[in-house]
């Protein structure tokens, strides 16, 4: 811990009999106020080596293409109208897996939370599939459901199911049990309870889960739009890895990473305004 020594004379002291009066001042040991923009800081930091290892010569362009190349390529593909297609095929795909799978996953865990019966029934299973990764699924349900979007959605929302229902299973069981009995003395009826102290008591846990939920809705995005796919920005990725344009695969990458910050962001952004009751180092 730093700490700083202040120095001040006793009052009513001649000049000759002035004493130093050490007093260490503590610093607060928290990470500080907040910096604007730290989403982007470190990826405007990789853009900048980036450009430099370009710009120098130290990066060939054969293994990676220089980001002007690729901010231009972007830009042909925007007046093709390639880049909006795919975009927008990539983040329905995205968008339904995830909202299927964080439905699917929070019924699950409040019932599973909520109920020994239902946990008897339901953990198990989930801590099955949580053990078995949803790409490992693939081949069969490549077999039940074809190579068809039903497939891709599927799998998206299998992977977002397991963060949601582990975290806000945690959530739910970490409620201190003094609630349950305060709700119970007042006669609190099940649905106000559920309301009023299971919801706010989980959301915590469901918020840390969504962030790694839109996590595994990218990953698993980005597999299954190269099976057999015929759109989306997987399926570009692959055609130009074909044809060896370096420069079209940086721009997929690109646009797959501005989908996780900005749906990052979002998330950080909703659990700081739902949490903001809050006193954490977060809002130190």
């Amino acid at each position: 811990m730093a700490t700083t020594a202040v120095e001040a004379p006793v009052v009513g002291a001649t000049p000759a009999q002035k004493k130093t009066d050490k007093r260490v001042v503590r610093r607060r040991l928290g990470p500080g106020p907040r910096i604007p923009g730290t989403l982007w800081i470190g990826p405007l930091l990789l853009l900048g080596l980036w450009a430099l290892a370009s710009a120098t010569g130290v990066l060939d362009p054969r293994t990676l293409s220089e980001p002007w190349v690729v901010v231009e390529t972007a830009q042909q593909l925007i007046a093709d109208g390639r880049l909006q297609d795919a975009l927008a095929t990539s983040a329905y795909r995205a968008s339904l897996g995830l909202v299927i799978g964080v439905g699917v996953g929070l019924v699950l865990a409040l019932l599973s939370g909520l109920s020994r019966v239902g946990e008897a029934v339901i953990d198990g299973p989930v801590q099955v599939k949580r053990a078995i990764p949803s790409l490992a699924l693939m081949p069969l349900l490549i077999l039940w459901l074809g190579i068809g979007e039903p497939m891709k959605v599927i799998t998206i929302a299998l992977g977002v199911l397991i963060p949601i229902y582990i975290h806000t299973h945690n959530g739910l069981r970490g409620i201190d049990s003094r609630y349950a009995e305060l709700a119970e003395t007042v006669s609190l009826g099940r649905g106000a309870f559920v309301r009023h102290v299971v919801l706010p008591g989980a959301t915590p846990g469901f918020l840390l889960g969504l962030r790694f939920a839109v996590l595994n809705a990218l990953l698993s995005l980005v597999v299954v739009e190269q099976v057999n796919a015929t759109s989306g920005i997987g399926h570009m990725i692959t055609l130009a890895s074909s044809y060896g344009q370096t420069e079209i695969i940086v721009v997929g990458l690109v646009v797959y990473a501005l989908l996780g910050l900005v749906a990052d962001g979002i998330v950080r952004f909703i659990e700081r305004k739902a949490l903001a009751w809050r006193r954490t180092l977060e809002s130190h």
